[in-house]
């Protein structure tokens, strides 16, 4: 970036002002189309607030954070500042506020050691009802002893914290007040791309800052509960938890992220939708927590080369990598390389809707869902379970003795049979383990341990049929093999080659 010094843009300022004006320059050309945004601000700039955070710190002598030196302070601030050691907090109450205050029976002595509250963070909010409940990040308020609430009229209260969910980055706070400024929710879901939309918050901590811009994209997936509306509205850090507003005055996001490399704005700002976080919002108003259902299976995405090598007209669905044992989906009958195209008759269109559809179903509830397995749809009802905590993974896996290698075929790999102790430390009936690996098979990145378990339609159950199978192979077309690796399970598309060729 080029700094001008502000010399010389004042000396081409005043050379500007001497020269003449263009005929067509004398009057400037009244702007068309512009969005005017004062009537917006004036509406919803009373309903949001600017949130501060703080944590109990305990206080030294001069009121330096704990472990500094006062002799290495003292040297600093004379040599940098020329001025010596700020004054300690002689008359003041724990909380930074000056002797005499209250009364003054707070004040503590000088080497009390009693706990100060030290500032931590600061973000925005918005009110959500008249009442005092109001909406923000759950960034915003981790790890936080104790939350403030100012608002624009400059009034500031302490507030409880209701709830966080840190999956969709969500907290509701409460406030002691009445007949609040409500924010009007709008329908994310009806927001376009290219729409204009405003943010206000604290950036910096610069209360009431408003930033505009345009909607550049919708459903970017950056999270598992998330499809982020992306903006070019200038978000920096400060603006989280502030609202993004439609040009009606209706809150339809919340600014939460921002793509950087320098830690400041760089063009590109995302915001949580507005009817995801109201659905939360609500479940934390109710209990505090967030309830989500589960089926218990890893996922990823259908590429288009599984997708064509599978027979799907598009490359659409959620690819099963994985299946827990004596979970919702296994007792489904799910298996590992199906591929889920619908939830309760919605189309599942990439990999990141499923967790989005299954964690707002209710535990316990019954729904339905529609695989492809084998070039055939098929439903199969499931009874969703509530989300628990992650689990950690397994231990590695005990390592199968190495037999003779079995020669190599046209997807370039050597197999041998799966040994049965394997196969029932991974719950699975048949396959072939691969030895060694070349030609098509390591351009694709199989590697030796992994397990075919199917190639196209067929189940491998062991090699002689594994060699049977390959060898009947189009080396025109592309085959999906299903590998199980570690814990996952995943299709590859593997072009087997002509004879004789490597």
């Amino acid at each position: 970036m080029t700094i001008f010094p502000l010399r010389k843009l004042f000396a081409a300022a005043v050379v500007a002002a001497c020269l003449p004006l263009a005929p067509h320059a004398a009057s400037a050309a009244p702007a068309a189309n512009l969005p005017d945004f004062t009537d917006l601000v004036d509406k919803v700039g009373p309903s949001v607030v600017n949130i501060r955070t703080t944590t109990h710190v305990s206080a030294s002598p001069h009121g330096l954070p704990p472990g500094t030196d006062d002799g290495d302070m003292s040297e600093f601030f004379r040599r940098f500042f020329g001025i010596p050691l700020p004054q300690g907090p002689h008359g003041q109450s724990p909380r930074g506020g000056q002797g005499g205050q209250g009364g003054g029976q707070d004040a503590s002595p000088p080497d009390s050691g009693s706990d100060a509250e030290q500032n931590s963070g600061v973000g925005s909010g918005f009110i959500l009802s008249t009442d005092g409940y109001v909406m923000t990040n759950a960034h915003v308020v981790d790890d936080a002893d104790s939350i403030y609430v100012t608002l624009t009229d400059k009034r500031e209260f302490k507030a409880k914290l209701i709830g966080v969910d840190d999956r969709t980055d969500v907290a509701v706070v409460k406030i002691e007040a009445r007949s609040l400024p409500a924010v009007t929710i709008g329908d994310s879901n009806k927001l376009r791309v290219g729409e204009w939309v405003v943010a206000i918050g604290s950036p910096f901590g610069l209360e009431n800052t408003v930033t505009a811009g345009i909607v550049s994209a919708k459903g970017r997936d950056t999270g598992d509960y998330l499809p982020f509306i992306q903006t070019d509205v200038a978000v920096n850090p400060g603006n989280s938890g502030g609202p993004l507003i439609n040009m009606q005055g209706e809150v339809i996001g919340i600014n939460s992220q921002i793509y950087s490399r320098t830690g400041g704005f760089m063009g590109i700002s995302f915001a949580i939708p507005i009817d995801e976080a109201m659905r939360v919002a609500d479940q934390l108003e109710r209990s505090g927590k967030v309830t989500r259902g589960r089926i218990a299976v890893a996922i990823s995405e259908v590429t288009k080369d599984v997708a064509d090598s599978l027979g799907l007209p598009k490359a659409q669905g959620a690819l099963v990598s994985s299946v827990e044992s004596g979970g919702p989906a296994d007792k489904a009958g799910i298996q590992p390389g199906d591929i889920i195209q619908k939830f309760n008759g919605q189309t599942v269109d990439s990999a990141t809707d499923l967790p989005r559809m299954v964690g707002d179903t209710k535990p316990g509830t019954k729904a339905t869902i529609t695989i492809w397995r084998k070039g055939q749809a098929r439903e199969l009802p499931v009874t969703i379970a509530e989300m628990q905590a992650d689990k950690t993974a397994k231990g590695d896996q005990k390592k199968a003795p190495a037999p003779k290698p079995r020669a190599s075929n046209s997807l370039g790999l050597s197999v041998t049979d799966v040994p049965a102790d394997q196969l029932s430390q991974l719950k699975i009936k048949g396959g072939v383990l691969v030895e060694s690996v070349g030609g098509p098979a390591a351009r694709a990145g199989l590697q030796k341990g992994d397990i075919i378990l199917r190639v196209g339609d067929t189940d491998i159950t062991g090699v002689k049929q594994f060699e049977e199978v390959t060898a009947r192979l189009d080396p025109q077309k592309m085959v999906a093999v299903l590998v199980r690796r570690g814990e996952n399970t995943q299709f590859v598309p593997i072009r087997p080659r002509n004879p004789g060729q490597k």
